[in-house]
């Protein structure tokens, strides 16, 4: 049977947090009010790694500065954020990570809570075809509503867009002899649980004593370390 492989972005193939950048990035730009917005911006951070996180409050706050700008400036935009912060946080280490998948044959994916406005590119840079994000309404006109579209890839929301994209190729997580799960963050245990090899990726506190207690693999990732507990 074929392989599956799953891979979180923010903090996982990213040593940084793509949502967070993506908003310090607007605030550079004068687009948004930098007190206010960097204020709410940590606000919803901590929430996320408390675990406490409201998805769609969040969206509410994150989506709303592309409804306010059309869809040229906001792909300019995306390109600058791209070069200026994305590309060069990208380690190595993380594109290898990526590549011993595809070249051993595994059906590859990105599920990231992050709306695909902005991973979408960054999917791009890894050579990963398939992107599993949270989605952005378009309005009549072409333009961003600035809610979210249909489910968002979040918490048990991961678990569901995936077994939905694996349904339409008419596969299911049971077609997989083996399929794997990386990320960083205990929002993702839901997903980590439910696939045969869970690997907690530069994880966070609470991911990694749940990691060691049940043996799962611990890769440091751009720290080149691995270990489980044995």
């Amino acid at each position: 049977m074929q392989q599956l492989a799953l891979f979180d972005l923010d903090n996982t193939l990213l040593p940084i947090d793509s949502d967070v950048s993506w908003a310090q990035f607007l605030v550079g730009l004068k687009v948004v009010d930098a007190d206010w917005y960097s204020r709410r911006n940590d606000y919803f951070y901590a929430q996320y790694c408390a675990g406490t996180l409201d998805i769609y409050e969040f969206l509410d706050f994150q989506l709303a500065p592309l409804a306010q700008h059309p869809r040229d400036q906001l792909l300019a935009w995306r390109e600058a954020f791209m070069g200026e912060m994305i590309r060069p946080a990208i380690h190595a280490d993380a594109r290898d990570l990526v590549q011993r998948h595809q070249d051993q044959g595994a059906l590859c994916a990105i599920v990231t809570a992050t709306n695909s406005f902005i991973t979408g590119p960054i999917a791009q840079e890894f050579g990963v075809q398939h992107l599993i994000a949270t989605e952005i309404e378009i309005g009549a006109d072409g333009n961003f509503t600035g809610k979210p579209a249909g489910l968002p890839s979040f918490r048990e929301g991961k678990i569901t867009r995936v077994e939905q994209w694996l349904a339409l190729q008419g596969l299911g997580l049971e077609s997989f002899a083996q399929s794997a799960f990386y990320s960083d963050s205990f929002n993702d245990l839901p997903l980590l649980c439910r696939v045969t090899q869970p690997v907690a990726v530069n994880p966070d506190q609470r991911l990694r004593a749940h990691a060691q207690a049940q043996r799962w693999k611990i890769l440091d990732l751009f720290s080149r370390t691995e270990s489980t507990d044995d």
